[in-house]
């Protein structure tokens, strides 16, 4: 008998008992949950990934496990409300620092524009309690991948949009594989700047012009 791959069904077990229940109405309750959600970001900032458990969050919160499995029911389901939230705030820098118009200006300023939404990519990731924590959770941690990828799917493909309203002639495919790869980019600039010590500015900056220096690729070239 062939036993099935333990590590794998381990991750496929614990995204189907991430789930975590609704946000309460009542206040009371929002308080609760939204402290909890808070001790877990302090927890990871404390001990780090590995050694996030729902214990250790019961001890930051004050509350006891069955307190907290009434929102939650595993640590997965923390680190899923917190991947989100943080992605959240990661796309809603975008509609301000990339625009229809910038895309069909000139390059100068379309990449001036990107490097300075990387950058603040970064630092509101920085800015975030536990927010590079959760950031490496979501990359390393099977468990929450669709979390990271579904958010990446949904800009990049906000972003072919725009980009075929720009290039209309330009092949979709070739428009939206440009544009999936770029949020990839963006998302592995950030976790370089927290794992090398680089300046900031400097990286965002050449990252941005390797993405803009692909958009003259993007229009068909003229027939002879």
């Amino acid at each position: 008998m062939v036993k099935p791959n333990t590590a794998r069904a381990r991750a496929a077990t614990a995204g189907k008992t991430q789930e975590h229940k609704k946000p309460p109405a009542q206040q009371r309750s929002t308080e609760t949950y939204e402290r909890i959600l808070v001790a877990t970001a302090q927890t990871l900032c404390d001990v780090g990934i590995e050694r996030l458990s729902t214990n250790l969050v019961c001890e930051c919160a004050g509350l006891t496990p069955p307190a907290l499995y009434r929102y939650f029911p595993n640590k997965y389901a923390l680190l899923s409300v917190l991947g989100e939230r943080l992605l959240e705030k990661q796309n809603g820098l975008i509609d301000h620092w990339i625009t229809p118009q910038l895309l069909s200006g000139p390059p100068e300023a379309l990449e001036s524009a990107l490097a300075e939404l990387i950058l603040e990519t970064y630092r509101v990731t920085d800015a975030t309690l536990g927010g590079m924590w959760i950031l490496k959770g979501l990359r390393a941690i099977p468990a929450l991948e669709h979390v990271r990828i579904d958010s990446h799917r949904l800009v990049s493909g906000a972003q072919a949009e725009i980009l075929a309203q720009v290039f209309p002639q330009a092949d979709p495919l070739q428009l939206a594989t440009a544009a999936r790869v770029a949020v990839e980019m963006i998302h592995a600039t950030i976790e370089l700047l927290f794992d090398e010590s680089l300046d900031p500015k400097s990286v965002c900056a050449m990252v941005a012009s390797m993405i803009i220096s692909h958009l003259d690729r993007l229009a068909p070239a003229p027939k002879a």
